[in-house]
């Protein structure tokens, strides 16, 4: 049971079983911020019964699916069809929730759940990772799906489970079972034509793509209609660590590997295809490789780095592509050109995430160095780093949906709100504005470096040179952002993070999402109003000359401690 009434949760009740409904000791159900509180809505959680770990705990994603209006039927068997019209949308991701995990390559979210609508399937109804797709017509529909709504999808252990994000339920709806291998990542494309929007890839380097639609209809545990590619990893049998589809990329899509290498495939090819890539010349060094044949899928190999590929992220118009890896460096590249624009190395460790902002400027990473570091497409370089974490930051997420309350709609003023977690527990806001940003000048030899307020552009040294990958710069040269709120949402370490226009949703490696619904609009214009604020106006009248190395710090008492 959940007890509201002191802002704190209490522990389950005698009918609830742990796994249900998780206790969480001292965790507030409210966080606040300058425009309002945050409150705990409902939780997803799992039922640890359903649970197998033949091959150990995973490495976990989550992703957001939006189903639209009914799509047209789709190719019920194994191959696709021969007619074109493929169109891959940008689909809604979780920013901030990719790869993450420990310190050997393996990156990503533990999500779990239950089995929602395969409750009156055999929990032995599983599918090896090399099955023949099953025959739709075959399989027992589930006639209570409406074929719409926004649901969770997420991966623990040898399970793909599907929520209702909008249902209070806690349960899944729906999961799908492997038995030879284990799902690792997914991403969902809402704009896909043929019906096969998901995207699944296993750590046996398998990919699949299905309906979304028609596993919510199919009320078995195994996957239905699925096309499959890199079958029994005759291409690359290293780990999947992060699939994205190409942003209007006709059904195009990439699957990043453990081995440092990505592969780009083609949804309207076959994927039983052989596929023959040249040795690569220098593993140090970042290569593109067509394929032999013009029949093969994939069309492309890309090795980035030595080491694990930990996320990729494409930014909104499908133009760049970012990359985080093991060996501690962002690489951004023209995904069209196939060429290195820019990247940098972290301060320590591995980068384990990555995001882009919505217009395409700026890019986020978090990983081993506990540092959230912001990166300017436009100076290619990083411009301000964020310290608040006090372990590895797993998952880093621009909030698209947030608008600042004093903002005059005028677009010369941009602020940018984003968020990041970590495996302290904590999920931190920051905010982010360029006008405002104490830049570094110039640093002379031996001496300490000059500041100045304003644009980026008009106050540093020459933007860095296309295709160049720089080390880390010291931190005395670059900005500091301060966290406006440092929360603690869970009791165990976080794994991911995201936005949607309702609500922040948050989960732990140990299987449990919480919602969180934003500010009503009446409380976030009686805080953005100075009379009924008095803490925002005092912080509003301060110079920024206060706090020459940082940006101004907007703190709300009571929730800016580390909680």
């Amino acid at each position: 049971m959940m007890n509201t009434s002191n802002g704190m949760i209490s522990g389950p009740s005698s009918s609830s079983s742990p796994a249900a409904n998780p206790q969480s000791p001292g965790i507030k159900t409210y966080f606040k911020t300058p425009e309002g509180k945050y409150k705990l809505h409902y939780e997803k959680t799992h039922s640890s019964g359903l649970l197998h770990y033949a091959h150990g705990k995973t490495v976990t994603q989550v992703t957001l699916a939006q189903l639209k209006e009914r799509a047209a039927p789709t190719t019920p068997t194994g191959t696709s069809s021969s007619s074109s019209g493929y169109t891959a949308g940008s689909g809604f991701r979780s920013a901030t929730a990719r790869l993450l995990g420990t310190g050997n390559g393996s990156r990503a979210l533990s999500f779990v759940g239950g089995n929602g609508g395969g409750k009156n399937v055999s929990a032995s109804s599983r599918i090896s990772g090399s099955f023949a797709a099953s025959n739709f017509t075959t399989s027992i529909t589930n006639t209570n799906f409406d074929g719409k709504g926004t649901y969770l999808v997420f991966n623990v252990s040898d399970a793909i489970f599907i929520c209702d994000l909008n249902s209070q339920d806690k349960d899944p709806v729906k999961s799908i079972h492997f038995s030879n291998s284990n799902p690792m990542c997914h991403s969902f494309d809402p704009d896909a034509k043929d019906g096969h929007d998901l995207l699944i890839g296993l750590n046996s380097g398998d990919v699949y793509t299905v309906s979304l639609r028609q596993q919510l209809q199919d009320v078995s545990k195994k996957l239905v209609g699925a096309l499959h590619y890199n079958k029994d990893g005759s291409v690359n049998n290293s780990r999947c660590t992060s699939i994205s589809w190409v942003p209007g990329g006709d059904g195009a899509f990439v699957v990043a590997h453990a081995d440092g290498n990505l592969y780009v495939y083609e949804k309207n090819k076959d994927g039983a295809t052989d596929s023959t890539f040249p040795a690569i010349r220098d593993p140090t060094q970042f290569s593109v490789d067509k394929a032999k044949y013009s029949k093969s899928n994939p069309v492309a190999r890309w090795h980035i780095c030595q080491g694990s590929v930990n996320s990729i992220a494409f930014s909104n118009d499908g133009a760049h592509l970012a990359t985080v890896g093991r060996d501690g460096y962002l690489r951004i590249f023209d995904f069209t050109t196939q060429k290195l624009v820019c990247g940098g190395k972290s301060y320590y460790g591995a980068l384990l995430c990555c995001s882009w902002s919505m217009d395409g400027k700026y890019i986020l990473t978090g990983g081993e160095d506990d540092l959230v570091q912001v990166w300017s497409m436009e100076d290619r370089k990083v411009v301000a780093w964020g310290e608040g974490h006090n372990s590895w930051v797993s998952g880093v997420a621009f909030d698209s949906y947030w608008s600042s309350p004093n903002s005059d709609g005028s677009g010369e003023h941009v602020m940018y709100r984003f968020g990041s977690v970590g495996q302290d527990t904590q999920l931190l806001l920051w905010d982010l504005e360029m006008d405002e940003i104490v830049v570094p000048l110039r640093r002379p030899p031996g001496g300490s470096p000059t500041y100045s307020t304003g644009s980026q552009s008009a106050h540093w040294d020459n933007i860095i040179p296309m295709g160049t990958l720089q080390p880390a710069p010291c931190k005395r040269d670059v900005p500091k952002l301060s966290p406006i709120i440092a929360h603690r949402v869970h009791t165990e370490p976080l794994s991911g993070l995201m936005f949607t226009q309702e609500s922040v949703v948050t989960a732990c490696r140990e299987g449990h999402i919480k919602i969180w619904t934003r500010p009503s609009d009446s409380e976030t214009q009686s805080n953005s109003c100075p009379e009924a604020n008095p803490t925002s106006a005092l912080q509003s009248t301060s110079s920024p000359k206060d706090n020459k190395t940082s940006l101004s710090s907007k703190v709300i008492s009571g929730s800016s401690f580390k909680q």
